[in-house]
């Protein structure tokens, strides 16, 4: 099962590293900005085509590597999750590695051609489309957050009852393999994790709420759609994530309430069917979103000059990835390479949605 899990793991991270550029909106290529007439200029298309070729090569290495491997000398437990935790770290960085290099060949390929130099950039403003907007409302995700209380107060009312070890970790078995001192920190570490991380969603569903919904003037049809369609289908992969971990974190607190309370078959399960979920829905996101005004859509683009353009901003973004402007009210953005959301790091408010939480969750971890 572990092996399963991993490889699903290899192949989903492999998939979406090669589709990238073609997710991404036409307008930004490598974290670069390019007028949207300039997208099917055939440098931009080799950069696109040779970085999607580069990575299946290394993947496909990997993957296959990784297969032979386990096949010809079977790993023990320790050295397959190694192993297949460090395949998709390397696709990531070899990614992450490309991107950079045709970063930099697209910025150099734009101040060559001096693309913006005849056009004008205006910032578009559609004072309507608040009223298309369809993100889920923020509280939604305190739904949930009741199952967690009544965890807890169930936790609190059964502590005396409970063993003094408690397990802390579970082999692909889903047996206990690893164990803990009872105290109030390591019987209540999972729904207290829980409710950080509802409050982490909450969180990040109302401040990309009130973010701004930047649409390209050069296409405005195309790109004001994908803006909806990124913070629809967002907001609902969010709370279905939510509502899914939730189950997995109360059935194992439950199991460790009451102790043979669910099948050992049903807890090696749960993990795995939670990751298969997961990654299944962050495809389905990217490629809904994804098919709009980029390299997916299906239109061609138009061979007129484009009369404006929006506002090149790429000053505002360090290395194409890291948005920084103090003058953007917004806490989230569109990413510039992927589907979803990245932070306005000169915004503070958006690290105590994001970073705090996870430092809260590491050392809850590392205290136990």
């Amino acid at each position: 099962m572990e092996f399963i899990t991993l490889f699903i793991t290899i192949l989903f991270v492999s998939c979406i590293q090669i589709a990238i550029p073609f997710l991404v909106k036409r307008t930004v290529v490598f974290g670069v900005t390019i007028p949207y007439e300039q997208a099917k200029h055939v440098k931009v298309i080799h950069y696109k085509k040779l970085y999607a070729i580069l990575t299946t090569v290394i993947a496909l290495a990997s993957s296959i590597g990784f297969i032979i491997w386990n096949q010809v000398t079977p790993m023990d437990e320790t050295m397959l999750v190694l192993t297949g935790t460090l395949i998709p770290f390397v696709i990531l960085l070899t990614g992450l590695t490309l991107y950079f290099y045709f970063h930099y060949k697209m910025t150099k390929l734009k101040k060559s051609k001096r693309w913006f130099e005849k056009i004008k950039q205006v910032r578009y403003a559609d004072l309507a489309v608040r009223s298309q907007d369809e993100m889920l409302a923020s509280y939604v995700h305190f739904i949930p957050s009741i199952i967690t209380v009544t965890i807890i107060v169930l936790s609190v009312n059964l502590y005396d009852q409970l063993p003094g070890q408690i397990p802390v970790h579970w082999g692909p078995d889903g047996v206990a393999d690893a164990f803990s001192e009872k105290s109030w920190l390591s019987v209540l570490n999972l729904p207290i994790v829980l409710i950080i991380l509802q409050s982490m969603f909450f969180g990040t569903n109302l401040f990309t709420k009130k973010s701004g919904i930047k649409i390209n003037p050069g296409n405005v049809t195309s790109s004001k759609m994908r803006q909806l369609r990124l913070r629809k289908y967002s907001s609902w992969f969010l709370f279905i994530t939510n509502i899914a971990m939730t189950m997995l974190f109360s059935i194992l607190q439950l199991n460790l309430l009451y102790e043979n309370l669910f099948s050992e078959s049903l807890l090696i399960f749960l993990p795995f069917g939670f990751l298969v979920f997961t990654l299944v829905g962050a495809l389905a996101l990217a490629i809904k979103v994804g098919r709009v005004d980029s390299d997916l859509e299906g239109k061609l683009i138009t061979d007129e000059p484009s009369k404006v353009e929006g506002v090149d901003d790429d000053n505002y973004w360090k290395g194409g990835l890291f948005y920084f402007n103090r003058k953007d009210p917004s806490i989230f953005v569109e990413k510039r390479f992927g589907i979803g959301w990245t932070l306005n790091f000169a915004n503070p408010i958006g690290y105590f949605v994001m970073i705090v939480p996870i430092i809260l969750i590491l050392i809850l971890s590392f205290s136990i």
